[in-house]
């Protein structure tokens, strides 16, 4: 777990780790998520890209049930 710190414009550095590991380069858009105060940053990435990124995944508590309606 990385610990990043608000500045006074309330922009965060993503740490270089975290870049590396989730292949993040300048000027890649990210979604942002607020769900039950916590935020979630996620890269957007083309369709194309995302072959495989979740293999294995356990998608039945991937949504809030009131998400699935």
């Amino acid at each position: 777990m990385e610990t990043v710190k608000v500045s006074r414009k309330y922009q965060v550095v993503i740490p270089e780790k975290l870049r590396e590991e989730a292949h993040i380069k300048p000027g890649d858009k990210m979604v942002a998520i607020a769900k039950h105060g916590i935020l979630q940053y996620v890269p957007v990435r083309p369709l194309n890209k995302t072959k495989g990124m979740v293999l294995g995944i356990d998608a039945d508590e991937l949504r809030d049930k009131n998400d699935r309606t």
